[in-house]
């Protein structure tokens, strides 16, 4: 595998994308492109993003849509049909990165796996202190986690430690509870396979569980990425759940249906 392709979710929070592009531009492992995923951000956050984007030590595109409410998984197929790369790795717009998070992701990737990474949540407090002293959390060492764990600043401090867990990584293969698109990666043949993230889901709620049980159902298997690769996770408000419940059952109609497999409308419509 050469070059990954990094698709990063935003939406109206320029300040919170920064941080996230900061810790990317810091990798260690540079092969790689970022894809900035816009859900819609209003053009005076476009233009602050876009100008953000020109200090990228790495091939960087935007790629934007119109404000139609939340429709994460339309923006991520957009992104990923102008993506590069032969594997895929999904964060959100608001994690922070580890110096060495690409790398590990590299070393995680296997055939006919996908890889869910798990994060660490920033308390409300500690992430507008972050955000207003530009805190580099990509940079700090083991022990400045653990202080602010101890000032309940975060919400655990086990997800850095790195651990050889080996073939106990494999052990659940068809679990897709926790598999979230705030760090999760897999191969782009796979996730073209599926069909990408099925747009029937709009509004919050579960199309990425939904596309997690997808690549179940066509035989790839979970490799868990904790104590491996996590993330730091800006704190947020909730997102609108209006339709979260029919998301929800339109989820539990896919887990009963093992032949389904391919989005009814995913991201071919967008390859040419």
């Amino acid at each position: 595998m050469d070059l990954i392709s990094v698709i990063v979710t935003t939406y109206n929070w320029p300040a919170a994308l920064e941080l996230c592009l900061d810790s990317l531009f810091a990798q260690h492992d540079q092969a790689f492109e970022i894809i900035i995923a816009d859900d819609g951000s209003t053009p005076a956050n476009q233009t602050l993003v876009q100008a953000y984007c020109a200090k990228s030590p790495v091939s960087i595109q935007y790629v934007h849509h119109d404000d139609q409410g939340f429709r994460a998984g339309t923006i991520r197929n957009k992104a990923v049909a102008s993506s590069q790369g032969e594997y895929l790795l999904f964060i959100d717009g608001d994690c922070i990165c580890p110096a060495d998070f690409i790398a590990r992701h590299r070393q995680l990737a296997e055939p006919g796996c996908f890889v869910p990474g798990n994060r660490v949540l920033l308390s409300e407090s500690f992430t507008q202190e972050v955000i207003e002293k530009h805190i580099s959390l990509h940079q700090k060492p083991l022990r400045y986690f653990m202080s602010l764990r101890l000032q309940k600043k975060i919400n655990r401090i086990s997800a850095f430690i790195q651990l050889p867990l080996g073939f106990l990584r494999k052990l659940q293969p068809q679990k897709w509870q926790k598999a979230m698109t705030c760090n999760l990666a897999l191969w782009k043949n796979d996730f073209l396979r599926v069909n990408g993230f099925d747009e029937l889901f709009e509004g919050w709620g579960f199309e990425d569980s939904d596309l997690v049980i997808r690549l179940i159902h066509a035989g790839i298997k979970r490799k868990e990425g904790r104590f491996a690769a996590p993330v730091l996770h800006l704190w947020h408000r909730h997102n609108d759940k209006s339709k979260q419940d029919l998301n929800y059952q339109r989820l539990l109609d896919r887990l009963e249906h093992r032949d389904f497999i391919a989005a009814k409308k995913g991201v071919s419509q967008y390859l040419e």
